[in-house]
């Protein structure tokens, strides 16, 4: 029997975030939000979510907040 699994982190695009000044690039910009996660697949099908995180990116440096 042939089983195709994988598990691995994950990010999903949430749309524009607030504008705020970089602390690490100094730039003011409006960040992106995004959500992290890692999942475990079974023939390509999502099974399992663990460790969710909203986060705020900054679109310079990838300098990232947690929400």
């Amino acid at each position: 029997m042939l089983f195709i699994f994988g598990f691995g982190g994950k990010q999903r695009d949430l749309g524009p975030g607030a504008t705020r000044t970089c602390p690490r690039c100094g730039n003011t910009t409006v960040w992106s939000r995004v959500q992290t996660f890692q999942q475990f697949t079974l023939f390509f099908i999502p099974i399992a979510r663990w460790r969710r995180r909203e986060l705020e990116v900054c679109g310079i440096c990838g300098e990232a907040v947690a929400l």
